[in-house]
């Protein structure tokens, strides 16, 4: 199994409402791409102060490599991705994506 981790630098100008929406939508596509064994998503809660900036985030669990590899190229994930990147701070730089065979 694969636990991809993105982590996010999140727009100060969202909202709580558009944060939820946002998460919500990273949720919904454990109902359409196969493979998605579960998601969960929030604020970082470490007191470690060590976050970088990056203080919300998400996590996929994915049955397999394979199933990773066509998330990443889902349709519907490559939306939500749009989504992801329009709502960071500095478009991509405001994302850290790290994955762990577990």
């Amino acid at each position: 199994m694969i636990l991809h981790c993105v982590f996010l630098r999140l727009k100060t100008a969202l909202t709580a409402d558009d944060k939820q929406a946002l998460f919500a939508a990273i949720a919904a596509l454990k109902q359409v791409i196969p493979g998605i064994v579960d998601i969960k998503y929030g604020p970082n809660v470490s007191p470690e102060g060590l976050h970088g900036g990056f203080v919300d985030g998400f996590a996929v669990t994915f049955e397999s490599p394979e199933a990773r590899d066509a998330y990443l190229i889902h349709p519907e994930h490559v939306a939500v991705g749009e989504r992801i990147v329009s709502s960071t701070d500095g478009g991509l730089a405001g994302i850290l994506v790290f994955d762990l065979n577990i």
